[in-house]
């Protein structure tokens, strides 16, 4: 079993080749531990390699016309660690380079195993929040020894706002916070539009909104950015005390408005414009994530307009129909091993604070995390996650 302890808090600073290069070697042991398990996962998909370094030479001018900094950093981040570069954009966009392959069995696969990566969502604006301050949280569900090879990232930008993200080891973003107060999160979808054209890989998305000092060019990036999948991407600003949720598809995007200042999303299409275009493909792999949405709701509808940092954990600690409860425990997925809730974040952008608890199901210890702050906090009891 993975563990629950702490995440490791990794700071860097500089240009993008040596902020990237700080990264790889203070987090070298834990990169090299998610490039090991995505490279078993390639052994599986008969990719070798030399195939995959074919792959991301395919793969690397998406990415470079979009922001060739992150390329940059990328190559630091490989040469930190003593990994190869292919690895490491392998972490950073692991479905979107396999795309490529062009294979429909492979492609039929990587669906089977990108559906494994449930997701919920709860953000609450500051009119439904004790103490009228945002709160944006989530729980992350995938393999569950992905909690072994994560960390928390704070960047010291010269370029732009400092950046706290919680991510696996090697990427750029995941989930996480600016210093203008700006948030984010992603969940799964699936649709029949997926993996038809080459985009820009989510984690290099997330990272780019996390750069922006205002909220619009951060809105602007989401839904104007071609991708590969599909995904629910939300968006918060703590400061304007506003919430934004796009349902978005490889071209297209359809935003799902907050209801009474609370935004709810787990892993299916909600949008009905969105649901008269396309076609709903993850419930069939992810039917939990319907009671998972509607459970959300429930628990509040009596805490609505007085929310607080507590009702948020509990609620994502929730394990009514466990194993397939909001906080997931770990689980057998088909033949891709055991998944899990591996993180619940609990993130108030205004303050640039974010809560961060790895396997919650087996009891939920949060750890603190600052941006203004030097290292982690203490662990934090949470009480179990169930």
């Amino acid at each position: 079993m993975s563990r629950s302890g702490p995440c490791p808090l990794i700071e860097v600073s500089g240009p993008p080749g040596v902020r990237g290069r700080q990264y790889g070697q203070q987090a070298a042991a834990l990169i090299r531990r998610a490039v090991a398990h995505y490279s078993d996962q390639l052994r599986r998909f008969e990719i070798d390699a030399s195939k995959l370094s074919r792959l991301v030479a395919g793969y690397v001018p998406t990415i470079e016309a979009f922001d060739p900094r992150f390329i940059e950093e990328m190559r630091g981040i490989a040469a930190g660690a003593g990994v190869e570069f292919e690895q490491i954009v392998m972490v950073n966009a692991r479905t979107e380079v396999l795309e490529l392959a062009a294979d429909p069995a492979l492609l039929a696969r990587l669906r089977e195993l990108a559906s494994m990566e449930g997701c919920t969502t709860l953000a609450v604006e500051p009119e439904a929040a004790d103490g009228g301050r945002l709160i944006h949280a989530h729980n992350w569900d995938w393999k569950v020894e992905s909690a072994d090879a994560s960390v928390v990232l704070r960047i010291r930008s010269d370029e732009g706002p400092d950046i706290l993200t919680f991510t696996e080891a090697g990427a750029l973003a995941r989930f996480g916070l600016n210093a203008r107060g700006l948030a984010i999160t992603g969940n799964y979808l699936e649709c029949d539009r997926d993996y038809c054209q080459v985009g820009v890989p989510l984690a290099v998305i997330r990272r780019k909104v996390l750069e922006q000092t205002h909220l619009a060019p951060a809105l602007a990036l989401v839904c104007t950015t071609a991708k590969s999948g599909s995904n629910n991407i939300v968006v918060s600003d703590g400061g304007g005390g506003m919430v934004f949720d796009f349902e978005c598809a490889p071209d297209e995007v359809f935003e799902v408005e907050p209801q009474s200042g609370v935004l709810v999303h787990a892993n299916h299409w909600r949008s009905p414009i969105a649901l008269t275009k396309l076609r709903e493909e993850g419930i069939r792999s992810s039917p939990d994530s319907l009671c998972r949405e509607r459970r959300v709701r429930k628990l509040l509808a009596t805490r609505r307009g007085r929310l607080t940092i507590e009702d948020a954990k509990a609620i994502l600690a929730d394990d009514w129909a466990t194993p397939w409860s909001i906080c997931r425990p770990p689980r057998p997925s088909t033949d891709h091993g055991i998944t899990a809730t591996v993180a619940t974040l609990i993130m108030q952008p205004e303050l640039g604070r974010m809560e961060v608890a790895l396997l919650p199901a087996s009891g939920a210890r949060f750890t603190r995390y600052e941006l203004a702050g030097g290292g982690a906090a203490s662990a934090m009891g949470g009480g179990p996650a169930g």
